[in-house]
């Protein structure tokens, strides 16, 4: 049953959408820090491994975030004009465009991956533990894009407390699979890091059953015997947001790859503390990252509704949360970073690596949280090459460039000063994108101009 969010307040559909999925988010998260926290017990290299590895499936993860962002502003405009006939095949669509897609990544990165890892850096043992992980992830990213695309439908709808119990209890099974394959107890033997990619496989194809098995109870989703009908409609619809949000969500871990390389010229400890910090950063940002989930619904029903100013005040309320937020965490960071990263470093080396990026890098993280946030309401407002070319910009021309030559300079503290750079543009960049496509209105804070003129520029494609 669909919600609309255009009925309540502002600030209340947004809790409403973001309150969920913040416990949801949450939950995947800790699924990253356990695999660091337990294969940092396993062994130097085993969290060097990790350390190469996240910033490349995160990446391959934006496909799937690409995905439903596209279902999610189709379907939330959609509700916004009162249209809730085609949801069930549009939402059909979606899971078979998604099944497609990621099975042809899977395979295309298993198949590159040793050539990718030895370019980052990785070898030899490291190299062998990032294969075997690798193996099981890639079997389970179809479960997790064809998961993540319904769920989207019922984020669009205002039920994200759907998405959140997937989420979670994804999560809480895969936590509890991590060490017992990892280490092997009793009859079942010791894994290693190929356990950690195992227990991601089988809690996947848990909860993909599981997300399946409910929608198809509920009627959401509708196996009819003609599924192929409208199939290039809706492929045409959701691909227009999808694919180049898939892109603007791919460039930052994609760029995390490259930075990653350029903190391996610093050496490998130096690569377990840095992967070990954006670990405990991605969880401190859960916040930011649940706001960014709840936006895309609010201001799509909103947009669809012809409500804009409603839309607006909603990126208004978005942005002062996200710098308020930022700027307090920033602060308990700089005395709290290091006992932070030694609960995820496997040494006290790796933790001051980890404490000195969380300390400085932390007083910007309000940046990166407008960015985000600015960028999933562009998406919903179906200007999805906005926020694109926002992200491929602070990653291109700032993050990456300044971090190798930083790194040649100024060692590892040039890294941090690239980031903490890009965070602060990439707001700024993000409070412009937002006002010239009629998201921000003329008391935006940071800009001027009439709200006329934004308008105007919004009514272009």
């Amino acid at each position: 049953m669909s919600q609309s969010l255009n009925d309540q307040s502002v600030g209340r559909a947004l809790f409403r959408v973001s309150a969920p999925m913040s416990i949801g988010i949450f939950g995947v998260l800790l699924v990253g820090l356990a695999d660091a926290f337990f294969l940092a017990r396993y062994g130097d290299f085993a969290l060097t491994a990790v350390g190469f590895i996240y910033p490349v499936i995160m990446t391959l993860t934006s496909l799937s975030i690409g995905l439903s962002a596209g279902t999610s502003s189709v379907v939330a405009q959609a509700l916004g004009r009162g249209e809730d006939e085609g949801k069930q095949r549009m939402t059909l669509h979606a899971m078979m465009l998604g099944l497609g897609l990621s099975t042809t990544v899977a395979v295309l990165f298993y198949a590159a991956a040793p050539w990718l890892f030895g370019l980052m850096g990785a070898s030899g043992k490291v190299l062998d533990a990032v294969m075997a992980y690798i193996l099981w992830w890639s079997l389970s990213f179809p479960c997790l894009v064809v998961a993540q695309s319904l769920n989207s439908v019922f984020r669009a709808a205002g039920r994200s407390e759907v998405t959140a119990i997937t989420m979670v209890g994804q999560a809480i099974i895969n936590i509890a699979l991590t060490p017992l394959l990892i280490f092997g107890w009793g009859f079942v033997p010791e894994l290693g890091v190929a356990g950690a990619g195992m227990a991601t496989f089988l809690a996947r194809v848990i909860g993909f059953v599981g997300v399946i098995a409910y929608a198809t109870w509920h009627r959401d989703i509708c196996l009819d015997l003609n599924p192929f009908k409208g199939f290039g409609t809706s492929a045409r619809k959701i691909g227009r947001v999808a694919a180049p949000a898939s892109l603007s969500n791919a460039i930052n871990p994609g760029g995390m790859a490259a930075v990653t390389a350029a903190v391996a010229v610093v050496g490998d400890t130096a690569v377990a503390g840095f992967g070990a910090a954006t670990r405990v950063q991605s969880l401190l940002f859960l916040p930011m990252l649940a706001l960014s989930a709840g936006i895309g619904p609010v201001v799509g029903q909103a947009w669809g509704a012809d409500k804009t100013e409603r839309a607006q005040k909603s990126v208004r309320l978005t942005f002062i949360a996200c710098v308020v937020y930022g700027v307090a965490l920033g602060i308990v960071l700089l005395f709290f970073a290091k006992p932070i990263a030694a609960l995820v470093a496997d040494n006290d080396a790796a933790a001051e690596y980890g404490a000195h990026y969380l300390r400085f890098v932390g007083l910007s993280f309000f940046g990166y949280g407008v960015l985000i946030t600015g960028n999933a309401a562009m998406n919903a407002r179906d200007r999805a090459m906005w926020s694109m070319g926002l992200s491929a910009a602070r990653i291109t021309l700032i993050y990456i460039p300044f971090a190798w030559v930083g790194v040649l300079v100024f060692g590892y503290t040039g890294i941090i000063a690239a980031a903490v750079l890009a965070n602060v543009l990439g707001a700024w960049g993000a409070v412009v994108a937002c006002r010239a496509v009629g998201l921000l209105g003329s008391d935006a804070p940071g800009i001027g101009g009439p709200a006329k003129a934004a308008r105007a520029a919004a009514s272009g494609d």
